[in-house]
């Protein structure tokens, strides 16, 4: 009998294709915890912080067990094996479900194919396997857990890659020659983030290809106006050296818009430039280990898909994201209960990181070193 689990959007469990019961809103975020921990134990305690919002009660070994309960006699019912899904573990629990068995990890599957599709030249397959992955969705996650620091962390990480997704999509469906079929959609993204570049290049760009460039000069005036009022910048250089394209009239190809492309790989918001921005580092930890920051940035959390996973009771789940941008690397708080600390000032929502920065998190410190 399959059992499919939802969550890039409302939580659901359906068994066979139909929905099946699985309770009020503490059983659903137990769920959706074990899901996005998915073929990994989740300590009771950490299942606890989540399901209470980092207040659980003393009481909560036995409320989990009740939960646990009621979901494996909803599967039992509906035809499912819920010992073989919902197993205990020593600690925890563990949810053992394939990625095929669960939207979020069909997502990620499905986009990394596209990515490689992307990377092979074959546009054609990558669009359609980027519109495949972004089909997974059915809303913003847990978007009936809001009010959950779990749910609101999580979220706003996900809200990142969808919006990724969608921009390689985009790129796809330029390559392959329909521009013009996504610029209704390019200007509802520039809407919803008017800060970031390379939606406007994107934006720009389609718009030039489907032969409007009266509209697209008037995109690169808009991008203008927006970075200027909001952060007193002008544009990025790529996005310069586009608009020169366009105000010549010159061809564009794929090959010519590369920089815009790398640039929406990361996707980050529009930042001050600063001279000599560090592009590469790694964080000390307290016990002498050296963590070096991939390319893509680092993920930093107590739950265990974090590229940095901390056991640290204070720091939540998704705690902080390490990003890069064009001042250097950001460091971003994800909505966390405790905040992010540089050298003991508060962030406010994202900072740029020098060396020797000391950064708290709940109760860990972190000293990042910059790599020239």
């Amino acid at each position: 009998m399959t059992v499919d689990v939802r969550v890039l959007g409302p939580v659901q469990l359906l068994v066979a294709g139909r929905p099946v019961p699985v309770g009020g809103p503490k059983p659903r975020a137990l769920l959706a915890a074990l899901t996005v921990n998915r073929r990994r134990a989740v300590s009771s305690q950490a299942l606890a912080d989540i399901v209470w919002n980092d207040d659980p009660p003393d009481s909560y070994q036995a409320s989990l067990q009740v939960f646990v309960s009621n979901i494996r006699k909803t599967l039992r019912q509906a035809g499912a094996d819920p010992t073989a899904l919902l197993r205990t573990e020593a600690s925890g629990y563990r949810l053992e479900i394939d990625d095929d068995h669960c939207d979020l990890g069909r997502f990620e599957s499905i986009r990394r194919t596209g990515a490689e599709a992307a990377t092979a030249g074959d546009h054609a397959n990558a669009a359609r396997l980027f519109g495949d992955a972004l089909a997974e969705w059915s809303g913003r996650a847990l978007d009936d857990l809001s009010g959950l620091s779990f749910a609101e962390s999580f979220a706003t990480a996900m809200d990142e890659e969808r919006l990724l997704v969608a921009s390689a999509r985009v790129d796809a469906e330029i390559a392959c020659g329909r521009a013009s079929s996504v610029v209704g959609e390019l200007v509802s993204m520039t809407n919803a983030h008017p800060l970031r570049e390379p939606l406007w290049a994107q934006l720009i760009t389609a718009l030039y290809l489907s032969g409007r460039q009266a509209d697209a000069l008037e995109a690169c005036r808009r991008v203008r106006a927006v970075l200027n009022d909001e952060l007193g910048i002008d544009p990025g250089a790529a996005l310069i050296a586009l608009e020169q394209r366009v105000l010549r009239q010159e061809p564009l190809i794929t090959g010519q818009i590369a920089e815009v492309e790398r640039m929406a790989k990361a996707m980050t918001e529009t930042v001050t430039e600063l001279p000599r921005a560090v592009r590469a580092g790694r964080l000390r930890l307290a016990d002498g280990r050296d963590i070096p920051i991939a390319a893509t940035g680092m993920k930093i959390g107590r739950m265990t898909d974090n590229d940095l996973v901390l056991d640290d009771p204070k720091a939540s789940r998704y705690h902080a994201h390490i990003t890069p941008s064009r001042a250097g690397l950001l460091i971003k708080d994800l909505h966390s209960a405790n905040g992010v600390y540089i050298n003991e000032e508060p962030v406010d929502s994202a900072a740029v990181l020098a060396d020797g920065d000391a950064i708290r998190i709940g109760g860990t410190v972190l000293v990042f070193q910059a790599v020239r």
